[in-house]
């Protein structure tokens, strides 16, 4: 398939997503204008669908920006759980991205949850510094949507504080279609992050932990399931596993 036949695709399958709400559509909107990454159509689509399966009870997201996909999967818990807890642990290093997230948080998230207390839970860190802190075996759902440098790097860390059975739904691994190309296709100035990339994917395929599969959606997207039986409150909730290990 050819770029043209690749784009006329895209084009296609999103031209049948649903569409966002207006709040995030509008916040959405935004950040694009500002030159703002927010994760893709069809990403946003996935996402809905993974959180649909698993119904998670806690997420931990690494890469806030202006706060859009935590609001999305927000949407996505309370029509999932309706009154079953959950909450969502974010990680922005960037000081004027966290200040407008927290401002999004603040306008949005009482009207697209329902809820008086925010559930939204954000940390300004380092995500190298808070993981090793986080406790293992804790979150049902991890966005890993950061600086793409890091991920090889996060990723020990992750598979720890990820459930059994838990997923891990990592954005953006193809790179705009460089991670396709040799290193020395693609420009200097980004060819660190395309071996990292490389490594992280690599670092997945040999994770025993994981079982992965690696998907065209969106910018591409790797989809990781921690092997395991859930043992903690998504099944005292009475949610069956949607995935089981050995």
């Amino acid at each position: 398939m050819n770029t043209e036949s690749i784009e006329r695709l895209n084009v296609f399958m999103e031209s049948r997503i649903s569409d966002l709400p207006e709040p995030l559509f509008t916040l959405e909107q935004e950040a694009l204008h500002d030159g703002v990454p927010v994760i893709r159509p069809a990403t946003q689509q996935l996402i809905r669908l993974l959180i649909e399966l698993r119904r998670p009870a806690q997420i931990l997201e690494i890469g806030t920006a202006v706060g859009f996909s935590s609001l999305l999967m927000a949407m996505c818990l309370t029509d999932t759980r309706g009154e079953a807890p959950w909450s969502i642990t974010t990680l922005e290093l960037d000081s004027d991205r966290a200040r407008a997230a927290r401002e999004n948080f603040r306008r949005l998230e009482a009207g697209i949850t329902g809820c008086r207390e925010s559930r939204i839970h954000l940390i300004e860190e380092d995500a190298a510094k808070v993981l090793p802190e986080l406790p293992g075996e804790k979150y049902d759902f991890i966005l890993l949507d950061g600086p793409k440098g890091q991920y090889v790097r996060y990723l020990p860390e992750l598979v720890r504080v990820l459930s059994p059975g838990g997923v891990l739904l990592t954005d953006n691994i193809l790179k705009d279609g460089q991670l396709l190309k040799s290193k020395y296709a693609v420009p200097r100035r980004d060819r660190t992050i395309h071996i990292r990339m490389r490594e992280y994917l690599d670092a997945l395929r040999e994770e025993k932990r994981l079982v992965t599969v690696l998907l065209e959606t969106g910018d591409g997207a790797a989809v990781s399931v921690r092997l395991g039986q859930p043992t903690h409150h998504a099944d005292r909730d009475g949610i069956q596993p949607l995935f089981h290990g050995e």
